[in-house]
């Protein structure tokens, strides 16, 4: 029997057709405030895409699956090398080495002093079967010295192994403030580093342009990637400059963006920059070829409450980095806000990318988001925006310029300003934080507690800190460390590498690192959505610890469960977003039960709960009747309408609903409860 197919036998719909029937549903409501979403940056999602048409797809440097990369982060060398053997048993294939000091050690990081200690965190890790990226921030050069000396060292070819060095002197001048001498030194640094690479035969990536400082200062998705863009066509020219030919300078380049929860941006972003890089290599009179790309999961999205929600965060963005085309994903482990995470949470991490790979198949596709109208609507949208960035940033003289005169950092502090407002009028909610939060959570197990938070240095934390070579703020060495005292000097990389191979300590080869005219930057923020509402419930945590319970508020419902039911619940989340218990109840038609109920629940502040109908006839007596009662602040769960004057009159003091500025009520209500 021949194949059928219905679809003929009917007339194709119309994007005409579909607005005239959402028309009819909107009843009156402006199609674009209810239906169109907005970007950060100004793109708009519509609610509907035709199938795009004549889309080219994207593919990755090499096509298969891409890398399942795991941190090695934990400050003992030893300790750090049995989770990473864990790691690589359980289904990893590469590693990322995140040495102390590095941005993204946040507090942690292998303490690597010399080649032994390295040799230590990596024994019995085949450098030859598996992919590694070094994360040593302002330390890269140095540490790239010890990586070439611990492959002498076992016998490997530098050509048979796969490593990118991740020097990102740019990007660890803009999380860190500082670059160690000048741009002309540094460049030249870069030079003779690519040039002893090659003549080695190394195969791997040297220099990374990487997108995690600016993503967690805040930036939108356009400002990431033409920083990404500007950082890498920076390299390119100091590349150049000293002699190398293009090619090979984009050969020495590997890229790192950031995947979030946002599964549309992410997987843009991804596509956007392979693009975009495409572009620079046309207009360097290069053929483009497919662009190595890491990508991370986000910091900025990860929580210290509820934190089992940052496995749904992970999974969504993990899914979004492998649609979009990255070569290597990392997963932070969703205690990674809390400390430095356990066995357990790393298993987590890495078998979320199993599952995605190994169950859901996701890398069978080379491109799955191509022809997808929605998709590749954003790509270009977001190309558009993100290239026009990047000319502003290449008009003020590059990425570096653009740093020292605080012009990059401050066009990310206004980005970060809407999101902080987003943030507080959960426009933006965070699930588990601001959005259904749980304030009777059980701790959660991590090896040792952040140092990055104030309750990390409580008393409650059941590990300690002291022995484990944990740099807190307080306690980090100098970079010389050890105490030693290295007159700095210029050193070629041949040099620092043969250094490391006989026996130098990282203080001895940092030492060289001083040059002439150091930079000097406005360092940019690395901040977590959470963190305001994460201060909040700290405060309830502190008052809970003193008095041995939360602060309360006491929910006057009115009426029958019916009528309020919908607005407790919702003053029930919003207080516990602020760590504020709420007391609520079967409801009250009689105001002195209302009043005796208030009194027993032993809470000082009060919050009406109904329909609109039942508070024009009962609210103001209700309000009366808490503030006779001792309530301090009466809240009402809904906006006041036209009768605002005459409810305020009565004893409101404020009223909740969506959209209002909850951190700012929440902060107002602590101060009075915990009072």
């Amino acid at each position: 029997m021949d194949d059928l197919s219905l679809a003929a036998d009917f007339p194709q719909a119309t994007r005409e057709q579909w607005l005239k029937l959402i028309e009819g549903v909107l009843k009156g409501a402006d199609f674009q405030k209810k239906l169109v979403s907005r970007t950060h940056d100004g793109i708009e999602i519509q609610p509907l895409y035709p199938k795009a048409e004549g889309s080219e797809p994207i593919s990755r440097e090499k096509a298969g699956r891409w890398r399942v990369s795991q941190r090695v982060d934990h400050p003992d060398p030893q300790k750090a090398n049995e989770l990473a053997l864990l790691d690589l048993e359980g289904g990893a294939d590469a590693l990322t080495l995140v040495t102390r000091k590095a941005p993204a050690a946040r507090g942690f990081g292998v303490r690597i002093d010399g080649l032994d200690d390295l040799d230590r965190a990596l024994s019995g890790v085949m450098l030859d079967l598996i992919h590694l990226l070094l994360d040593a921030g302002g330390h890269g050069r140095q540490m790239a010295a010890l990586i070439l000396a611990l492959a002498e060292r076992r016998g490997h070819r530098p050509s048979d192994l796969s490593i990118d060095l991740g020097l990102d002197p740019i990007g660890a001048m803009a999380a860190q403030g500082r670059m160690s001498a000048s741009w002309d030194a540094v460049a030249q640094r870069m030079g003779d580093t690519l040039e002893h690479l090659t003549a080695q035969g190394f195969a791997g990536r040297a220099f990374l342009a990487d997108g995690r400082v600016y993503h967690e200062a805040g930036a939108s998705e356009a400002q990431e990637l033409a920083a990404v863009l500007a950082t890498g066509v920076g390299y390119l020219r100091a590349l150049e400059a000293q002699g190398h030919p293009l090619d090979a300078a984009r050969r020495s380049l590997s890229f790192l963006l950031v995947a979030d929860a946002d599964e549309f941006l992410t997987v843009a972003k991804l596509r956007t920059l392979r693009r975009l890089w495409a572009r620079v290599e046309q207009a360097c009179g290069l053929e483009p070829k497919p662009i190595r790309l890491h990508a991370e999961t986000a910091w900025r999205m990860t929580t210290r409450r509820d934190p089992w929600v940052n496995m749904l965060r992970a999974t969504v963005a993990a899914f979004s980095a492998g649609i979009g085309g990255a070569d290597a994903i990392t997963v932070l482990p969703f205690t990674a806000a809390l400390g430095l995470p356990d066995a357990f949470a790393r298993r987590i991490a890495r078998n979320t990318q199993a599952i995605l790979l190994d169950e859901s198949n996701l890398a069978r596709v080379a491109d799955p988001a191509a022809g997808a109208g929605g998709f590749e609507a954003l790509t270009d949208a977001l190309g558009d925006k993100a290239w026009a960035l990047f000319q502003e940033i290449e008009r003020e003289g590059g990425i570096l310029e653009s740093l020292k005169g605080d012009r990059f950092q401050t066009r990310i502090a206004t980005v970060r300003a809407q999101r902080e407002k987003a943030v507080a009028t959960r426009k933006e909610p965070i699930t588990g934080t601001s959005e259904f939060p749980n304030i009777g959570e059980a701790d959660v197990a991590v090896l040792f507690p952040s140092p990055l938070w104030e309750g990390a240095r409580g008393g409650g934390a059941s590990a300690s800190l002291s022995g484990s070579g944990v740099n807190t703020p307080s306690s980090a060495s100098s970079p010389q460390g050890r105490g030693e005292q290295v007159a700095p000097t210029e050193t070629s990389f041949s040099s620092l590498a043969q250094m490391a191979g006989q026996g130098a300590t990282l203080a001895q080869l940092a030492g060289t690192a001083a040059g002439p005219s150091p930079v000097s930057i406005a360092p940019l923020p690395s901040i977590r959505t959470a963190e305001p509402f994460e201060r909040l419930r700290d405060l309830s945590d502190a008052y809970l610890a003193r008095t041995g319970e939360r602060p309360k508020v006491f929910l006057a419902n009115l009426g029958p469960i019916s009528a309020f039911t919908a607005r407790a619940t919702f003053a029930k989340n919003f207080f516990e977003a602020g760590g504020i218990e709420a007391v609520t109840n079967d409801g009250f038609s009689d105001n002195a039960k209302l009043r005796q109920a208030y009194t027993e629940s032993k809470a000082k502040l009060s919050c009406i709960c109904s329909t609109d109908e039942i508070y024009e006839k009962h609210a103001e007596d209700a309000a009366e009747t808490l503030r006779s009662a001792g309530s301090p602040l009466i809240y009402l769960a809904g906006r006041p309408g036209e009768r605002e004057e005459q409810l305020t009159r009565a004893g409101i003091t404020t009223f909740i609903y969506a959209g209002c500025d909850t951190l700012k009520v929440l902060s107002q209500a602590l101060d009075e409860a915990c009072a």
